[in-house]
């Protein structure tokens, strides 16, 4: 296998880590305090390209690689995993969808704005009592003189609130076969009577992101706002999870990447009985263990993205991508801090918000423990 990057994401990676280090890194402290989603940063990432990487010219895109992509979002999340968030949710759970399972009326319809950095999509599936059971869904819809009656809710949703969040996917039972739940997806845009959306605050991490709750009641959309075919709701959700845990392992990838550099830096600069921490064995030999396991992390989800990019079966490699990033990120932010001493406990320091920021990442898109399950299945277990 060449493990050697081609220009094109050579050039990638240092165009997203100069905006990063220019155009976020001053922003993140502040956004962070209050908790602000940034639609002005938002655009910046949109006019850089960041939005539709993957999506086709046709459509508004840039028609780049998987890799690429993860390249993206990893520097973001090296950064602020709150920017990160909002690229990979967006292109990922929001566009991708669309772009795999809509006609090519909708394709044309809403991906060209999602492509742009002007508007934002979301990813209607988590519920308040659905979340690892997301069969566990009791949102309805049921079809009444051509359009789709909604009713229920939504919980933990990314990108659902904001003013250019213009849109969301979301799954519904839409009737019953031999005791079973049929499921199907549905586009319902922002401005659409019964559908409400409202802002999650309090979050311990990602707090300059957008997390919403959606309502639904008698929500009406019209029939061709169907995506897919009936029936095929819980197909098109867990194979966008698929792509997804990609980038959630890429958001892990670099946040222990950051969380890293911050604790080699400091431990270069902290001095104690006389000499720089960093030539203390017990400091050195941590960060030589946080550089192995990022660089275990990096081939792991580099080669995950070479089997979807190859056209091979990679749903078990991403799983296991999702899984040991979102892990080594645990570990190497919990490690950053550890090196920090107390400094690292404190808001004037960045290390603080990687390490809240890392809590997510064995949560969402599917538990550590889901992804445990879905690995064990695919060796035969």
């Amino acid at each position: 296998m060449n493990f050697e990057l081609t220009e094109e994401q050579n050039l990638i990676r240092s165009t997203v880590r100069d905006f990063a280090e220019r155009e976020i890194r001053p922003l993140a402290r502040e956004l962070d305090d209050e908790a602000r989603f940034s639609p002005e940063l938002t655009k910046k990432m949109g006019e850089l390209g960041l939005f539709g990487i993957t999506v086709p010219t046709k459509y508004g895109g840039h028609g780049m690689d998987t890799l690429s992509y993860i390249i993206a979002v990893e520097e973001l999340a090296r950064i602020d995993g709150s920017q990160a968030a909002t690229i990979a949710a967006h292109n990922s759970l929001g566009i991708g969808p669309l772009y795999y399972y809509g006609t090519e009326e909708q394709k044309m319809k809403y991906l060209p704005g999602l492509c742009t950095g002007e508007e934002l999509w979301a990813f209607g599936l988590t519920e308040p009592d659905a979340g690892s059971d997301s069969r566990g869904s009791k949102t309805k819809a049921y079809l009444k003189d051509g359009q789709w009656i909604i009713n229920g809710s939504k919980i933990f949703i990314t990108n659902g609130s904001a003013d250019i969040s213009v849109g969301t996917t979301v799954q519904a039972v839409t009737g019953e076969v031999d005791g079973k739940k049929v499921f199907s997806t549905i586009i319902v845009e922002k401005d659409t009577p019964g559908f409400t959306r409202r802002a999650m605050h309090g979050k311990m991490m990602w707090r300059a992101s957008d997390t919403a709750e959606l309502f639904f009641d008698d929500c009406a959309v019209p029939e061709g706002n169907l995506l897919g075919k009936v029936g095929d709701g819980s197909k098109i959700m867990l194979s966008t999870l698929d792509n997804g845990r990609l980038s959630i392992a890429a958001m892990g990838l670099g946040c222990a990447q950051g969380a890293f550099e911050l604790a080699l830096k400091y431990a270069q600069e902290r001095k104690q009985f006389g000499q720089a921490i960093s030539k203390f064995q017990t400091i050195a030999f941590k960060l030589a263990d946080m550089a192995t396991k990022i660089e275990l992390a990096r081939n792991l989800l580099y080669k995950a993205c070479w089997l979807k990019d190859n056209k091979h079966p990679f749903a078990k490699e991403a799983a296991m991508s999702k899984l040991y990033c979102s892990e080594i990120a645990k570990e190497v932010a919990d490690e950053a801090v550890q090196i920090h001493g107390g400094y690292g406990l404190m808001k004037d320091y960045e290390v603080e918000r990687f390490y809240r920021d890392q809590r997510l990442l064995q949560i969402g898109e599917g538990t550590s423990e889901i992804q445990r399950l879905v690995i064990s299945r695919y060796i035969g277990c």
